[in-house]
């Protein structure tokens, strides 16, 4: 199979590099920048991309590669293409000068194409393109040309003349940049030849590949919430290794929706699992919950709780079917960035309560969906057969509703927040703007207010609705919908929950916010 490698150097977009190359029909695969020699023995390599990172190309110590690996690359005839800092390492390790900048340059910058070469072919002379950089190549090695520059940057892309060796200071990957997706095709088709006959559906099967190749004997333990994370998980490996062999988990925490555990149970059995187990822990939740307003302690503690439940449901397990060897989760690309776990160049946004999980239970992990996000495991789920219920729900985060009660959580406004939560997803679906939005839910906020209902005086809760678009929730806008839309919303909600009285809507995007308020 036909593969393009991203080489790593502690980029936050590396994995989006990948991404964009997968959506471009090739088959994609990240490795760290210590293991680059490796990867020329593998089969299949059509092309070698590097990606970005915090650190500087002058600075001692610095992650790099060298000359050596570039030219044997080339002997082998696999194209070369530099990003951000991996323009600059290109530069400097072929004889090139790289120096800091009298100033950075970030955000949208105007391109200005100076040579057209295959990797701009049929694109615009000037376009928009992002840049988030300091260091410079100032300086080109014997034997290359400058193909393009900006205000701040003459260098801003250039290539090899005698080789298909290529550097763009800014980052093709992202959305801002407004032709990205097309110069990452012509390098693709045009520079490494690739054929495109890459599909989902192929991605299925390697992964399930791969997980035989990791867990030929033992049985598998795996908390599942019926979401498409956790769901298209355990269905890889419930695929791979027989349905027998894992066991799923269903932990009420109290901090579901209305009968979200025992829907979830029931569906998992539908897929054909034999071993779906229900856990009613709702009452030790909310205990431990108590008094608790800090959102990163709540997080932790229902973290802390969620592993000691599920470690002593697996205690009694055990006795039943023999020790657990595998420890399965539905852990996604997004989940690590946020949980700095992604690398050297990821800080900690939040905690995931199914990061914390691997870091307590002991168990070999099997994390089919690691290097993805949402839409792609929404397609995987898709080419899988999975119903179109699990596919097309939002995403709901693990601490559940408690993350959406800003402040202490308790059983009255977690009933309270059902209703309106009910109210919302109803309005969304029958208005047919489920499906066109990433996420769309109330939270419930820290205070009452005054209001006026029958001609009396009311002091009662307020509530925002958050409802966003985005493509892989790295990044998202709120959602422009209709007046009337929300009117509707906000009318039912005063209207048929009487602890209610007044609805806001959130206008922030992320970021600077975060999707989830806490």
């Amino acid at each position: 199979m036909e593969k393009v490698v991203v080489v790593d150097f502690g980029s936050q977009y590396a994995h989006l590099i990948a991404r964009r190359i997968r959506e471009l029909r090739v088959y994609s695969e990240i490795i760290p920048y210590s293991a680059a020699k490796d990867v020329l023995d593998g089969e299949g390599i059509r092309g070698i991309v590097l990606s970005g990172g915090p650190r500087s190309v002058c600075e001692e110590g610095s992650p790099k590669i060298d000359r050596d690996f570039l030219e044997s690359a080339l002997s082998r005839g696999i194209p070369i293409l530099g990003i951000c800092y991996g323009h600059q390492l290109l530069a400097y390790v072929m004889g090139g000068r790289v120096e800091r900048g009298p100033r950075g340059e970030y955000g949208i910058s105007k391109l200005e194409v100076l040579e057209e070469d295959e990797i701009f072919r049929g694109l615009p002379r000037v376009q928009e393109v992002w840049m988030s950089h300091r260091d410079l190549v100032v300086e080109l090695p014997d034997g290359f040309e400058v193909l393009a520059s900006t205000e701040c940057c003459a260098i801003a892309a250039y290539k090899c003349e005698s080789a298909p060796m290529y550097g763009v200071q800014f980052h093709p990957e992202v959305v801002h940049t407004r032709y990205g997706k097309e110069i990452l095709r012509n390098f693709l088709y045009s520079i490494c030849g690739c054929s495109g006959n890459w599909v989902v559906e192929d991605l299925a099967l390697r992964k399930m590949e791969e997980i035989r190749e990791r867990a030929g004997e033992g049985n598998v333990l795996m908390a599942a919430s019926g979401g498409v994370d956790s769901t298209t998980a355990a269905y890889l490996i419930g695929k791979a290794l027989g349905f027998d062999r894992i066991h799923l988990v269903v932990i009420d925490t109290g901090l579901l929706r209305e009968g979200e555990a025992e829907g979830a149970a029931e569906m998992l059995r539908r897929l054909g699992f034999s071993n779906v187990h229900l856990v009613d822990a709702s009452d030790l939740f909310l205990e431990r919950l108590r008094g608790i307003t800090d959102p990163e302690e709540k997080r932790r503690v229902i973290a802390s709780t969620y592993v000691e439940v599920l470690m002593a449901k697996a205690r009694e397990l055990e006795e039943l079917y023999g020790d657990f060897r595998y420890l399965g989760q539905g852990t996604i690309y997004p989940d690590r960035i946020e949980s700095g776990r992604a690398g050297s160049g990821s800080a900690k946004i939040k905690s995931h309560h199914n990061v914390v999980l691997s870091e307590a239970l002991g168990l070999e992990l099997l994390e089919p969906l690691l290097d993805l996000y949402k839409d792609e495991v929404r397609r995987l789920a898709r080419s899988l057969g999975l119903p179109e219920e699990v596919i097309k729900r939002h995403p709901f985060p693990g601490p559940g509703l408690a993350i959406r009660i800003v402040g202490e959580v308790t059983r009255e406004k977690l009933d309270v927040l059902r209703r309106v939560d009910r109210i919302v997803e109803e309005e969304m679906k029958k208005s047919g703007y489920y499906d066109k939005v990433w996420q769309a839910f109330p939270v419930l906020l820290p205070f009452k207010t005054v209001g006026v209902m029958g001609d009396e005086r009311t002091y009662r809760y307020a509530v925002a609705l958050r409802i966003v678009v985005s493509e892989d929730a790295m990044t998202a806008e709120f959602a422009k919908l209709p007046w009337e839309l929300l009117e509707k919303i906000s009318s039912r909600i005063v209207n048929e929950v009487l602890e209610v009285n007044r609805v806001l809507y959130d206008l922030t995007n992320k970021p600077p916010a975060t999707i989830e308020f806490e």
